[in-house]
């Protein structure tokens, strides 16, 4: 090619337009054999590449080429850009010294325009540094300069870099104003790969402000554009883990970062990114409830960090080694220096994370007795409670907390705990998708669970019962979002039910799947993270819990619930106008016997398994003992509520012999039962019956159910296509799907029930403007729930019962699929009676045939709700 000199000066603005062409010119450039001066814009821009995509050992070799052509020629203009694009490499390369005495010998050579870009250049090295008040100081300096210029190129990128570093000291308005006024600049360039990180920051700048779902669109917008680039997206994966972790996605974080360390590690690439997912990598771990890998990531990015001489990062990894060791059982006097040095070196920096530090102190002080040492940290901590982004005033609320509870005082921890809950009820009702409001309740944990032991030293059983639902399936509190009219999200759900029908297909065949597997993941995660945009519409936070409309409602019937408090179980026994609390056994133990049960129930399932059936009552027994202990003999005559905690969902509460010959049902939470309760059957009475394809028995208890019904719309063959069922299924009074289940731990919300045309997940239920009034699930596993967050739990069950349905039969473990004909039979012929559907499982339960088949199939079964 021609090396004139317009095409070659052309070369640098494209790294960041056109990455991979500007590669293939400048290459090209120095095939033609050039003079000094035009090889050494082409080594740059190599050096520029390579440095931020590729491996930095080669970026580092072209960009010493570069600096020692431009002196050849006798610039020293393009002496000092050199250098500055050199200073920067030696700072990722974490070459600390050698790259700032690139930066001043580059101040130095350069003048005006020139010495701008190289000020611009060492702030962005400041900031990496964590050298936040140098970094603004360069680029004040830069700014005007670059704007005498008219250069809009570099003036976006200094305005783009002064609002991270106000988002980092935890200035978010004057981030915003900086982000805005760069965009302006950025939309009358070409500069693509400068346009995506524009969008990546306004991401940052969402997630800062509190706003979640914002966050991850933005962020997945700029991995888009990245991606139509071809260039890698550390960065975007070192926010990104940031984002998840606060929604509550711990493990996706980990695996994010840990992913992003290989391909760093692969291509030799920037050292300083590879300590930022270190650091990244070790929160997840921490948040996942894995210690040892967080001590271990955090223990080498400090090491990292420390060679790199950035203070600034070293400083918030060793305040998650402190936290992963406490977390491991590590708790000593050191650690309460360690904590307390951490913070105040935080603190002069003006970091946001210096709160979190000052409460860690104070946690590990009180588990040591240093009542005054503890006091002294928690109250440094409390000052961040009336300001910032929600999280770090929640932590000053749950010092706030711990402080009172150290000074004895029952009412300032209950107030403490109130005013951060109610912090944490603004955030989460922000979020649009039921799985993010589900997790996001973990940041509240300690401070519901501070509530509980405070109500239960000493508040009475109503307090407790409060307590215990303040922050229980709230989830459930007001229907999720609906998901927009997104033609992407309905066309990816649409691609995810065919793939997923193939997949399917296949395996029944005995034909290799590997491919439509790999394919349905990537649907699944299109449409996972297109849901997680979703904003939340319900700033209110759903009604405040009511004991006395409770009482009320209950009539003559009993509402037990379990609150756990210190790992054990504790009655609540509602009824007859009072609350009473008993003592129960451990949870530990609850659900280790609970699993016990459940593989007995399995083993139940198919025929040769009756000698299990006394082992399986035996274990019935145990845990009624564990979970309801005296109470089981004062439940009275009436119908039975059971609100169990989520991490007890799986118990077949109709197994325990107290229960057997009740009205019994289950409920999240005592306010999802009210709610339940006082909803409305739709006009209309309509009936829909599903049948789904593949069932062992042909959904054999369908003709007889449209018998029974006279003219209910039925549903089958290739009538049982997921966009009819959900049309016939939207506002129907009742509905009994007779479909394969499948339940998915690793993504609970993709659970579901077989089609004709593929899988009818959770996702396609929240479609719903109302869900049925009465739901019969009929097939294995469709009330299988994951515990997720402070208290929560996510399925099939739990989706629908915020978007109006009343009442729920499923069964939460594998049944005999011609043992459920009959109990379904006998259960609608209640129904058309007019009983509830906890009455009408009763009397099904009771008319089944004696054998060990029957038994455990009547037993799997479980009603939701209160219709």
């Amino acid at each position: 090619m021609t090396a004139g000199s317009e095409s070659v000066l052309e070369l640098l603005p494209m790294v960041f337009a056109a990455p991979n062409d500007a590669l293939a010119r400048a290459e090209g450039v120095l095939g033609a054999d050039p003079p000094p001066l035009h090889a050494s814009i082409a080594h740059q821009v190599i050096g520029i590449w390579q440095r931020d995509w590729g491996d930095l050992r080669i970026a580092l070799r072209h960009l010493r080429r570069a600096r020692d052509l431009a002196a050849r020629a006798e610039s020293a203009e393009r002496e000092a850009d050199v250098l500055g694009t050199l200073g920067v490499a030696l700072v990722h390369a974490g070459r600390t010294r050698q790259g700032l005495a690139a930066f001043e010998r580059g101040v130095l050579r350069g003048s005006g325009h020139t010495r701008a870009r190289v000020l611009y250049r060492r702030a962005y090295a400041w900031w990496v540094l964590g050298h936040h008040r140098e970094a603004l100081e360069d680029v004040r300096k830069a700014i005007p300069v670059l704007r005498q210029a008219d250069d809009v190129i570099w003036t976006a990128r200094a305005l783009t870099l002064r609002a991270t570093v106000h988002l980092a000291l935890g200035a978010v308005d004057r981030a915003d104003a900086d982000f805005t006024a760069a965009e302006t600049l950025w939309d009358t360039t070409g500069q693509e790969h400068d346009k995506a990180d524009a969008v990546e920051s306004r991401g940052l700048a969402a997630f800062r402000s509190g706003d979640v779902p914002a966050a991850l669109r933005l962020l997945d917008e700029a991995e888009e554009r990245y991606a139509k680039l071809g260039t890698p997206t550390f960065m975007l994966n070192i926010r990104r883990c940031e984002v998840l972790m606060a929604a509550g996605l711990a493990p996706e974080a980990l695996t994010e970062a840990d992913a992003a360390i290989g391909v760093l590690d692969g291509i030799g690439g920037q050292s300083t990114r590879k300590a930022e997912l270190l650091l990244g990598a070790a929160r997840a771990a921490r948040r996942s409830g894995d210690p040892h890998t967080a001590i271990a990531r955090a223990d080498l990015a400090v090491r990292l960090f420390a060679a790199q001489r950035r203070g600034w990062w070293e400083t918030h990894a060793r305040l998650v080694l402190i936290e992963a060791r406490v977390a491991a059982g590590r708790g000593s006097g050191r650690l309460v220096a360690d904590a307390a040095a951490v913070a105040e070196r935080l603190a002069s920096f003006g970091a946001p994370a210096a709160p979190e530090a000052s409460l860690l102190a104070g946690r590990i002080a009180l588990a040591l007795g240093w009542t005054a040492d503890a006091e002294r940290h928690l109250a440094v901590a409390a000052r961040s409670r009336h300001s910032g982004p929600p999280l770090a005033r929640v932590t000053g609320w749950a010092a706030q907390a711990l402080s009172a509870r150290s000074a004895g005082s029952g009412r300032g921890v209950l107030e403490a705990c109130r005013r951060g809950l109610d912090v944490l009820d603004d955030h989460r009702m922000t979020l649009g998708a039921s799985e993010l409001r589900a997790r996001a309740t973990e940041q509240g944990a300690e401070l519901a669970a501070l509530a509980q032991q405070a109500s239960l030293a000493r508040g009475g059983p109503r307090r407790l019962l409060e307590w215990s639902e303040r922050w229980r399936a709230t989830v459930l509190s007001a229907p999720p979002t609906r998901p927009p009219a997104d033609p992407a999200l309905l066309s990816g759900m649409t691609a995810f039910r065919e793939i997923a029908a193939r997949a399917e297909e296949a395996r029944r065949d005995g034909r290799p799947v590997p491919a439509l597997e790999r394919e349905q993941r990537r649907l699944e995660r299109e449409v996972r993270s297109r849901t997680l945009h979703i904003r939340g519409e319900d700033p209110g936070g759903g009604d405040r819990f009511d004991t006395g409309r409770l009482l009320e409602r209950l009539g003559d019937g009993r509402l037990v619930e379990l609150a756990v408090v210190d790992g054990r179980v504790h009655v609540l026994l509602c009824g007859r106008g009072r609350v009473r609390r008993y003592a129960a056994g451990l949870l530990v133990e609850a659900e280790r016997e609970a699993e016990y049960v459940q593989a007995g129930l399995r083993r139940l399932a198919h025929p040769g398994a009756e000698g299990r059936l006394p082992v399986v009552e035996a274990a019935g027994r145990r845990l009624e003992e564990l979970l309801l202990g005296p109470v089981a003999g004062q439940l009275g005559g009436g119908p039975v509520v059971v609100v169990p905690p989520g991490r007890l969902h799986r118990v077949p509460w109709a197994l325990l012999p107290s229960l057997r010959e009740r009205v019994l049902s289950v409920s999240p939470s005592a306010s999802s039962w009210l709610r339940a309760r006082e909803t409305e059957p739709p006009p209309g009475g309509r009936h829909v019956l599903v049948r789904g394809p593949g069932l062992a028995t042909g959904g054999a208890e369908v003709p007889d159910l449209a018998d029974r019904y006279g003219t209910p719309t039925v549903l089958e063959h290739a009538d049982a296509c997921v966009p009819r069922v959900l049309k016939e299924l939207d506002g129907a009074a009742l509905a009994h799907i007779a479909a394969h289940g499948t339940f998915r731990a690793d993504s609970p919300l993709f659970s579901s029930l077989r089609m004709a045309d593929g899988p009818l997940i959770v996702h396609d239920f929240e479609r719903l403007d109302r869900s049925p009034y009465r739901i019969i699930l009929s097939s294995c596993d469709t009330a299988r729930l994951a515990s997720v967050g402070a208290d929560e739990l996510l399925g099939l069950v739990t989706a629908l019962l915020p978007l109006g349905t009343a009442g729920v039969v499923a069964s939460s473990a594998p049944v005999n699929d011609a043992a459920v004909v009959p109990l379904m039979l006998a259960l609608h012929k209640g129904l058309s009676g007019g009983l509830s559907l906890a009455e009408a499982l009763r009397d099904a339960r009771a008319a089944l045939p004696g054998d060990a088949v029957h038994q455990a199939t009547g037993w799997a079964f479980t009603a939701f709700g209160a219709a």
